[in-house]
């Protein structure tokens, strides 16, 4: 009986095998040096080869995480300079999620079909000349352009380099291992970002974290062709060009609404008029999915358990982690008094503990399986959000919440890892582009929604400390609710492996 878990399956990776890495379909082209080897499965050692292309992929990783929250402090400063006005300044954050969060897909399996490493270098290319025309925008159009093609070329890199990622490295411990080391650096570069953002901008002024972005990009492309190998579909099926106008076309209204209606609510005509068309589009996009021969999307991926509930888990992990971190900015700083530093501070030390978290990440899904890791860590980010309504207006609060949202982190971080694992498990290597774009498109539209669906209760209330309160407990409510939720739909791993004996 074969032994290789099918595509529906949870990945319990401490039960991999040898052969549990899907290539038959995958065309590798030649690379400047070679295919790559992969780390046996089963070893978490990397080769020093391993380590460069880990090194390569997660930095622009890093990078793009980077440039989510390092302009945050820096707005009133950049609107000052450039003549923006306060209602200007969110498109300087949503110039950049539109075409980050809206393109994901489409490039994902762009990707799949045209070159996962040709596709990433473009868009590390066009992420570095963006850097550098935000970095000396002499207008508030200008920078606004640069941010706009940072978002392309972020949502060229995010699918293109997770699929490089999970291609080279086999499933079980060693790409337990890269994608531990990928999630920590994804979540420390938020972090980073909101410390850097605050220290660049007082020391060098906002244009320093545009430059700092600019830099990261010139030390990756150079290193990027001659490790990176180049792979395809091996039958170069047509693009589904119907289906990747309704994405793209859906995902960016939602995103625009979504964007918006965090600075100004939900009951503007332009919010509800781009909610209806983002959901119009995504039913359509359905509907065009289910008739195509070669679709964009494949339906029956769709209709995984772990593609399904592996999402669910992360849509919830970040929308319901960036909203703790929003609300928390706006109680340390204007109930405690806590200046930007300070707070920044506080994060920075989140940031540590995420670094410690993803030092273990990878011992503990290969322990436990991708599936009980998942719903252990949203259970422990739920209960460990819920202790923050102990928060008061005292001084000592500040020590809670440093703590709360530190050891939040580090269930947070397992949630990301493991939630990325159960998704893309399973998934042959003609549509790992296609998978990560699901992850990243889940990541992107998490990130967005949080803050617009519950922060806006912490700022429209009359009382801040008693609306952050009223945030903290829907947040941990929906976490473990969420919980529940992906237990159940993914089931017991005993009975998923039975399901696979059964398909095989």
């Amino acid at each position: 009986m074969p032994t290789d878990t099918t595509p529906d399956t949870t990945p319990d990776t401490a039960k991999t095998t040898a052969g549990h890495k899907t290539t038959a379909t995958a065309t590798t082209d030649a690379a400047p040096t070679g295919p790559i080897p992969a780390s046996p499965p089963g070893n978490t050692r990397l080769s020093t080869r391993d380590k460069l292309v880990l090194f390569v992929l997660c930095a622009a990783q890093f990078m793009v995480a980077l440039d989510f929250s390092v302009l945050n402090v820096a707005l009133p400063v950049l609107g000052q300079d450039l003549g923006m006005s306060q209602s200007a300044l969110q498109w300087a954050v949503t110039a950049f999620a539109l075409p980050s969060g809206g393109f994901l897909l489409l490039f994902g399996r762009m990707g799949d079909l045209y070159g996962r490493r040709k596709l990433f270098l473009s868009g590390l290319a066009l992420f570095g000349a963006a850097s550098l025309l935000a970095t000396f925008a002499w207008d508030p159009a200008s920078f606004l352009a640069g941010r706009a093609l940072q978002g392309l070329g972020a949502a060229a890199i995010v699918p293109t380099g997770m699929s490089l990622l999970t291609t080279t490295f086999p499933e079980g411990p060693a790409r337990d291992r890269a994608l531990g080391i990928s999630g920590t650096l994804l979540s420390l570069g938020f972090t980073v970002g909101m410390v850097a953002g605050g220290v660049l901008t007082d020391a060098f002024g906002w244009r320093s974290t545009m430059g700092l972005l600019t830099l990261f990009a010139l030390i990756v492309l150079p290193l990027a062709p001659a490790l990176l190998p180049e792979s395809r579909h091996p039958d170069r099926p047509r693009l589904d060009v119907p289906g990747a106008v309704t994405v793209t076309g859906g995902l960016l209204a939602l995103i625009y609404a979504l964007s918006t209606a965090a600075e100004h609510g939900f009951g503007g005509a332009d919010v509800i008029a781009t909610l209806v068309i983002g959901v119009a589009l995504l039913a359509l996009f359905g509907y065009v999915e289910s008739r195509s021969a070669e679709p964009l999307v494949s339906l029956p991926m769709l209709r995984r358990r772990t593609v399904a509930w592996g999402n669910l888990g992360g849509l919830v992990t970040f929308s319901m982690m960036s909203t703790i971190v929003f609300v928390l900015t706006l109680y340390l700083q204007e109930t405690l008094g806590l200046s930007a530093f300070k707070t920044g501070l506080v994060f920075g030390v989140q940031g540590l503990f995420s670094v410690v978290a993803g030092m273990y990440a990878a011992k503990v899904i290969g322990r436990f399986g991708a599936r009980r890791t998942l719903v252990g860590s949203l259970t422990g980010q739920g209960l460990l959000t819920a202790t923050l309504l102990g928060l008061g207006s005292g001084g000592g609060s500040v020590w809670l919440a440093t703590a709360a949202v530190s050891l939040a982190s580090m269930c947070h971080l397992g949630a990301i890892i493991s939630y990325g694992l159960t998704v893309t498990s399973g998934v042959p290597d003609d549509e790992q582009g296609l998978a990560t774009g699901l992850v990243t498109s889940t990541q992107q539209v998490g990130i967005t929604i949080g803050i617009p669906l519950l922060g806006i209760l912490a700022t429209t209330s009359s009382d801040l400390l008693s609306g952050v309160h009223t945030v903290i407990a829907l947040d941990a409510a929906i976490v473990l609710g969420a919980a529940v939720l992906v237990a159940l739909g993914l089931g017991p791993a005993s009975r998923v492996r039975r399901e696979a004996r059964a398909r095989a």
